[in-house]
């Protein structure tokens, strides 16, 4: 793999749990993901986890404790961690939705 280009078709998809896989490429303490989620999908614990990144295809809602907010392709997210921003994706029946998401290495995260 290149150093400065990353090319995610040469990468396997690790799946996750249902309705959930993605693609890693880790430099340093900074990590790209391509993460799918499609029908089936249930986030059933809080994320916590600080995330900025791009709609690539698809459209999902985040639940931020009660309060939803809408993405759709070409959209940017930009989430800082912690208890205040904690969230879920939530996908409707039939929704798939593909990000790219630029995160900080961390030793929790998937």
């Amino acid at each position: 793999m290149d150093k400065h280009s990353i090319n995610f078709e040469k990468i396997e998809w690790i799946e996750s749990g249902i309705g959930l896989r993605y693609k890693k490429m880790v430099n340093g303490s900074q990590q790209l993901r391509l993460v799918e989620f499609s029908e089936g999908f249930v986030e059933a614990d809080w994320c916590l986890k600080g995330h900025a990144g791009i709609v690539m295809d698809g459209e999902f809602a985040l639940d931020f404790n009660g309060r939803l907010e809408y993405f759709r392709k070409g959209d940017i997210c930009f989430i800082p961690s912690g208890e205040t921003d904690k969230h879920k994706a939530i996908l409707s029946k039939g929704q798939k939705v593909t990000l790219l998401l630029f995160e900080i290495v961390d030793s929790e995260i998937l």
